[in-house]
């Protein structure tokens, strides 16, 4: 669980420390549940490509 929601965090250009917000009762919940809906930043960042962009 902590490696997938990392990853998700990579997608949109933060970093996995932000996890740490679910340490948090209620309003770590509602900020992750916000950045893991979000959609991935578009093109490359720091953490590699957009796994949504087609690679054929």
């Amino acid at each position: 669980m902590v490696a997938v929601t990392t990853r998700r965090l990579h997608d949109i250009n933060r970093s996995g420390w932000w996890q740490l917000l679910n340490l948090m009762p209620l309003i770590g919940f509602i900020v992750m549940l916000v950045f893991t809906v979000q959609d991935s930043q578009s093109g490359k960042n720091q953490y590699g490509e957009n796994p949504k962009i087609d690679k054929i």
